[in-house]
């Protein structure tokens, strides 16, 4: 496929600075394992991610997703257990994507040099703002699916990422705001959004996963909810190019760590 395929390839300007990555767990209690890592953006001296997204220029917009995505398949196939490797997931932009399979070639061609499987690779993302070409994404979606990719809506209950959302097109998998997590053990209205979400998520084979888990208590609360994907400070926090140990003891909640 040619360049001209995607309007991205040829006027996308250069990065002009770099960045790394961090990467935080995420854990599966039904199995007890670490289901998976979280790449996140990261400064060159492990500084936080908006320290590089500021950087990051309306015209960079492309050049910038495709560069996460290569550094972080490229760490990952580093600093994965051999054997049964665990998922990488991975942010992207919606609307850095022109064409979806001219965008993947950079993507594709990075796991075959790293013979990382598409299939332990996880697309997230994420619409700060209303997006109104849903044909657009649902078009990523189906291609992403066809390639063996998981698709995942991060933020879901924030912003504009809720049922309408899903109404239009739904991924494999949807990651609970840390918005509605926080607090959820008192909130009789944060556990009732939650039971709902989970129902609806069960009705159209949707896994869910509760991010930005920090107590012992929210953790007690999602688990008796049904939720078994996790994430957050409470388990570990992200460590700048490797994997981090998990702050709280495998057989407290069942988990051991694939490391």
């Amino acid at each position: 496929m040619s360049d001209t395929a995607c309007p991205g390839c040829q006027t996308s300007r250069p990065l002009d600075f770099q960045f790394s990555m961090a990467f935080q767990p995420i854990l599966d209690i039904a199995s007890e394992r670490v289901w998976g890592y979280e790449a996140l953006v990261r400064g060159l001296n492990g500084e936080g991610a908006y320290s590089i997204l500021s950087q990051v220029s309306a015209d960079q917009k492309y050049r910038f997703d495709q560069a996460c995505r290569v550094k972080a398949i490229s760490l990952a196939s580093q600093l994965f257990p051999a054997g049964e490797l665990p998922h990488l997931s991975i942010n992207f932009l919606p609307n850095a994507v022109y064409e979806p399979s001219a965008c993947l070639r950079a993507t594709l061609a990075a796991a075959r040099k790293s013979s990382f499987p598409l299939t332990s690779i996880m697309f997230e993302f994420t619409e700060s703002e209303q997006m109104t070409d849903v044909a657009h994404l649902q078009n990523i979606i189906a291609e992403y699916r066809k390639m063996g990719f998981i698709t995942a809506l991060d933020d879901f209950g924030a912003g504009y990422a809720g049922l309408g959302l899903l109404a239009d097109f739904q991924p494999d998998l949807i990651k609970i705001d840390m918005h509605l997590v926080r607090g959820i053990d008192t909130s009789r209205a944060r556990q009732a959004i939650l039971a709902a979400t989970l129902f609806v998520a069960r009705e159209l084979d949707i896994t869910v996963l509760a991010e930005g888990v920090e107590t012992a208590a929210e953790f007690a609360a999602l688990k008796a909810a049904g939720v078994t994907l996790f994430q957050g400070y409470y388990f570990a926090k992200p460590a700048f190019e490797t994997l981090p140990a998990l702050l709280v003891h495998p057989h407290e909640i069942g988990v051991q760590h694939v490391a």
